[in-house]
């Protein structure tokens, strides 16, 4: 009997230290997704994208399109950093960690550089981009029209089904929002968290992140893009990329977060 009770107590034990291990790492992961999408998103053409589209269109649908997008980004995002989990966690771990470095140095040299009222550029240039996509919208419905009266009642039922679906705001918020994400930082940040974290505490913080950023940007609209400063945001932004870069000091490529 006491053979087989010294045998399955350290099954138990082996067990548990995975979970919490596991736990740990969901949440480590969690916390650096979230905290490392704020300060990247907050300010960025995303946000703005958000911001005024939200001030002219329904703001649930322009919600709606711009989280498909950033949550099907992060999705893709994760999956390519999970891809380099095929080469050992040890330099993927320490690459990751020099990238690190290199946002954040960068982050700071481009806040510290910045006029308080840096910001009003981006914000320009996004109302000048959506402008455009108006135009073009407007141009459809006028080459539209007089086919829709012509085909007659019976293809207006469907099509304003279809419309109630999927509108054209919340394509192009989806659009405007996809592209604008492709190629960020927030988007490679992912990658790299992906890469040396728990993946599905990346998924989870990435997506969180997102929707604050993107809920704020709907509901404050305007007042809260004129009031946040990018340049502090920027400079914060590079403090906390260089904090996790610091943190691989301490930590062990193997400790499993």
């Amino acid at each position: 009997l006491q053979k087989g009770s010294s045998t399955v107590a350290p099954v138990h034990l082996v067990n548990e230290e995975s979970a919490d291990k596991t736990n740990l790492g969901f949440i480590h992961a969690f916390v650096a997704a979230i905290s490392v999408i704020i300060v990247s998103e907050l300010g960025d053409k995303t946000f703005f994208i958000a911001a005024i589209m939200a001030m002219r269109y329904n703001r649930l649908t322009v919600l709606a399109g711009a989280m498909l997008a950033l949550g099907l980004m992060t999705c893709l995002s994760v999956l390519f950093g999970y891809a380099t989990t095929v080469i050992p966690r040890v330099y993927t771990y320490y690459v990751s960690t020099a990238l690190f470095a290199i946002f954040g140095i960068r982050m700071l040299r481009e806040g510290l550089k910045m006029s308080p009222d840096e910001g009003q550029e981006e914000l320009e240039e996004v109302q000048a981009e959506i402008k455009k996509k108006d135009e073009e919208l407007q141009r459809t419905k006028l080459l539209n029209g007089p086919s829709d009266v012509e085909s007659g009642p019976g293809t207006t039922i469907p099509q304003k089904k279809w419309l109630h679906f999927i509108s054209p705001i919340f394509v192009q918020a989806f659009t405007l929002t996809f592209l604008a994400e492709w190629g960020d930082r927030s988007q490679l940040t992912t990658i790299v968290l992906a890469a040396r974290e728990d993946p599905y505490g990346v998924a989870v913080g990435g997506t969180v992140g997102h929707c604050l950023c993107t809920g704020l940007a709907v509901i404050g609209g305007r007042m809260i893009a004129q009031k946040i400063s990018v340049r502090t945001v920027t400079i914060i932004g590079g403090i906390v990329f260089l904090a996790f870069a610091f943190s691989a000091l301490f930590i062990s490529p193997d400790s499993g977060f």
